[in-house]
């Protein structure tokens, strides 16, 4: 698959590093040259000098035929700007910008666009939101039995309550996040598209649990 990153900061360097270290795609967009020094010597992506919303750079980056794209710069605006264009106008289903200011990430999220504000920010929080679904572990016990996973939920489950499920996976809804904001779980509350969801179970369970909701669910 095919990633295109706006802005080789801290963050968009590690994004590509990775990436690129799973066997994918690269181009990486960013208005200053010298900003490409933070990519390894080794990489092999694209370096694209350009501003990260203009129609030009972006095709030179590879935007037509990309899996996903992330807006990573330091400026709110730009980044907002290049995932609408790129939603858009080209057609890029997977695309996430990085917010400063947590306080306009529920206006963003309204647009369909995926939002993590800086004080939450990491690669690897980005990476779950463009690449393909599946359960990351946030928390492991000391004695690593039980975690706490977020899952990524397929979306014929949006409308489903948090009671069906924890029925259908066995395991304890903990919280989920809406908006920006997090939610304790009540057992009647309704999944909704763009929800995160968090879940307590034992460590052996959770592939199966990342295998049953990253599925379409079952009639």
């Amino acid at each position: 698959m095919h990633f295109v990153i706006m802005g080789c900061g801290r963050v968009g360097a590690r994004l590509a590093t990775s990436l690129e270290g799973s066997g994918h795609t690269v181009a990486v967009v960013d208005q200053n040259p010298d900003a490409f020094r933070r990519l390894p010597e080794e990489f092999a992506g694209r370096r694209v000098t350009g501003v990260g919303f203009d129609r030009d750079t972006l095709r030179a980056a590879g935007v037509e035929e990309a899996y996903a794209f992330a807006a990573v710069s330091d400026g709110d605006n730009s980044n907002i700007l290049a995932a609408r264009v790129v939603r858009e106008e080209f057609g890029v289903e997977h695309v996430v910008a990085r917010i400063y200011d947590p306080g306009r990430a529920e206006i963003y999220q309204r647009l369909g666009i995926p939002t993590v504000a800086t004080v939450r920010w990491t690669a690897e929080q980005v990476l779950r939101r463009l690449l393909p679904m599946g359960a990351t572990t946030e928390y492991l016990d000391p004695s690593g039995h039980v975690a706490l996973l977020r899952v990524d939920v397929h979306p014929s489950w949006v409308g489903t309550t948090l009671a069906d499920v924890a029925s259908v996976t066995g395991a304890r809804v903990a919280f989920l996040t809406r908006g920006g904001a997090s939610e304790l779980a009540e057992p009647d509350r309704v999944l909704q598209d763009g929800d995160d969801l968090f879940l307590l179970a034992r460590v052996e369970h959770s592939g199966k649990i990342e295998r049953t909701l990253s599925r379409a669910k079952e009639a």
